[in-house]
């Protein structure tokens, strides 16, 4: 090869690097400009959920510097709990904000920190969110139907909303009660002697006015959030579990994030959850404050009771995930968890 040849073949090769490297350049500058809709979604109005996801909203906008816009749309303002989590998986919805045992019908091993007796004071709560084995069981466990977990957060204790007010253990008997999608739910109330029925909270208002739902497992703040008091005046405090909440990102939005993004997203869904939790204590307790505000009545069955139907209740997570080796587990292992965070 002579050198004008050389020469010229060392321009093109030259030529077509920089060109390659300048088309490089304007791609990154260009995923760099790129902003992205996060659309978050909760069942619940002014409670831990929406709370937090207003919190979460805004450091993911500030971490991102605006690359990401996030949007908050509290009480179920983009449909039921099912199509919450549906939207999530298909990625029409970026996050969702929900307790965990709604997940059963993608892995029915969500449902296990549903259980009663795992919890018994906020604290604990806040510990058992943050145990590690509870953050890796929990963080992957959708990952193969469309889900990206980031968080894992104690919300408010369980308690029993009812038209006629329950003053004793002989009240529940009888009764058609709402609970969580959960058969560790199931099972707890049936051995109250209520008939349970799955429902989504957007529904109860309605079902506990017109007479087909006596009651309602609950969480005060949900209850206080969204009127609850218009239908019924009386939450009996069983504290017979604890109400979680889990922070999913829809698995195919999130894979489509730049790497830095994806970085900002998970590391700010765990940031926001440790600086939250005084917070979120002070939105329980503002809640219970707006319950009797506004006429409503917190009961406390008597002591000796209270202790009767925790011990009823306490074998129901064992007893349900025994004759399913993957249930009992993972029942175990948060209910390991709930000991060593006592």
């Amino acid at each position: 090869m002579n050198f004008h040849a050389f020469r010229t073949l060392t321009s093109r090769s030259y030529a077509s690097g920089l060109l390659l490297a300048l088309t490089m350049t304007i791609g990154t500058a260009q995923a760099q400009d790129k902003t992205y809709v996060m659309k978050i979604t909760a069942p619940t109005q002014n409670a831990s959920p929406d709370t937090y996801a207003r919190n979460y909203a805004a450091a993911v906008e500030r971490e991102s510097r605006g690359r990401i816009k996030a949007e908050v749309y509290p009480a179920s303002q983009l449909g039921s709990i099912p199509r919450q989590i549906e939207g999530t998986q298909f990625g029409a919805i970026q996050c969702a904000i929900i307790p965990p045992e709604f997940f059963v019908g993608v892995d029915e091993r969500f449902e296990v920190l549903a259980a009663p007796g795992l919890v018994t004071s906020a604290a604990q709560g806040h510990r058992v969110a943050a145990d590690p084995a509870v953050q890796k069981f929990y963080l992957g466990l959708g990952a193969e139907k469309g889900l990206h977990g980031v968080a894992v957060a104690y919300g408010e204790p369980a308690e029993v909303i009812a038209k006629n007010a329950i003053r004793h253990l002989a009240d529940f008997k009888g009764k058609k009660i709402r609970i969580f999608a959960s058969e560790f739910q199931s099972a707890a109330f049936k051995r109250l002697g209520t008939t349970p029925v799955a429902m989504s909270p957007g529904d109860v208002v309605a079902a506990l006015q017109q007479g087909s739902l006596d009651a309602s497992v609950a969480g005060v703040e949900l209850l206080s959030g969204l009127h609850f008091y218009d239908a019924a005046k009386y939450i009996t405090m069983t504290n017979h579990a604890a109400i979680f909440y889990l922070v999913e990102l829809s698995k195919k939005w999130f894979d489509a994030l730049p790497p830095d993004l994806q970085q900002v997203v998970e590391k700010d869904a765990a940031g926001t959850v440790t600086s939250f939790q005084q917070r979120a204590n002070e939105i329980d307790s503002a809640a219970a404050k707006v319950w009797t505000d506004a006429g409503g009545e917190l009961i406390n069955l008597p002591a000796d009771e209270q202790a009767e139907l925790l011990k009823t209740l306490s074998s129901v997570g064992a007893d349900v995930s025994k004759e399913k080796p993957a249930l009992a587990e993972a029942y175990k292992m948060v209910s390991d968890a709930a000991q060593h965070s006592q």
